[in-house]
């Protein structure tokens, strides 16, 4: 597994002695219970091969969850990238909904060496106690191992590439596609545009529009509390100077975390028009 005499990345310091994940947690996390049953989406997994998989990365392996059609591939290959909460069910059944699709969809766990924020109770604490000592340049690099493993596999054809993430996810689309040349698209759902920079998160997106490598949708909520639409209108106009290839929805009186289909913030139409047009947007930028 570890190794701990490996040395760390020229691009930052990611040595652990010890990774606090190892597998996936089952279930929901703690911090979102109870899930809202009535709405809640379940997909099987008749007609996919999906399971937990193990990521080699510069400093040991981390788990992910990897869902793809059961027939030969390669298949386009969607990185799936996680909520706060971690890749809990409802990012699991967003890799076998993108697996019923026709893609292999994957989701690494990108906060196993800081923590494992499934058995955390508080929103505030998941942010305290792990999210904010995730560095960026970690989950770029992890982001990437990932799609090393998924081409080493065969089943996945990584020239037909794809992001797609939510909440923290979100923001993470937006850094990616301006990290990787090979990125044929991304969607970004609710991803925060401007925060204040820290060490391990030097850049927002907004600060990276005009080095956008890859097309990008954002998919966002009119009243979300955490991003003010004053930002996204001055995501649009970066996007728009710098001549990139790049469309911002908002829905108007639509909360964060409009398609967490467990959770009250769950808006049923605005989810499923995002969902289309997310599977539109790939198909349109050559990741089908």
């Amino acid at each position: 597994m570890h190794d701990d005499t490996q040395s760390a990345p020229a691009n930052g310091d990611f040595t652990r002695r010890t990774f606090a994940v190892t597998t996936l947690a089952a279930g929901f996390a703690l911090a979102v219970q109870p899930v809202s049953a009535q709405t809640t989406i379940t997909t099987d997994t008749e007609g996919l091969e999906a399971g937990e998989v193990k990521i080699p990365t510069s400093d040991g392996e981390i788990p992910a969850y990897r869902a793809a059609p059961a027939k030969p591939g390669p298949f386009p290959v969607i990185l799936v990238v996680q909520e706060i909460f971690g890749v809990h069910e409802h990012i699991k059944d967003l890799c076998r909904r993108l697996a019923k699709a026709g893609y292999l969809a994957i989701a690494p766990a990108l906060y196993a060496r800081q923590g494992d924020v499934s058995t955390i109770k508080e929103i505030p604490e998941i942010i305290a106690k792990v999210v904010s000592k995730v560095p960026d340049a970690q989950v770029l690099s992890d982001l990437d191992a990932t799609v090393a493993w998924v081409k080493a596999s065969g089943k996945g054809d990584t020239t037909k590439l794809g992001v797609t993430g939510f909440c923290w996810g979100g923001r993470i689309v937006w850094l990616y596609a301006a990290h990787n040349p090979h990125l044929k698209a991304g969607v970004a759902w609710y991803g925060r545009i401007v925060s204040p920079p820290d060490e391990l998160h030097p850049k927002n997106p907004i600060d990276l529009a005009g080095a956008l490598k890859a097309p990008v949708l954002g998919l966002y909520g009119g009243a979300d509390q955490g991003i003010p639409v004053e930002t996204i209108d001055r995501m649009r106009a970066a996007l728009k100077e710098a001549n990139k290839t790049a469309e911002i929805i908002v829905y108007p009186d639509t909360p964060h975390g409009f398609n967490a289909d467990y959770r009250p913030t769950y808006r049923k139409d605005k989810a499923e028009d995002g969902w289309k047009r997310m599977l539109a947007w790939f198909k349109q930028h050559g990741v089908a």
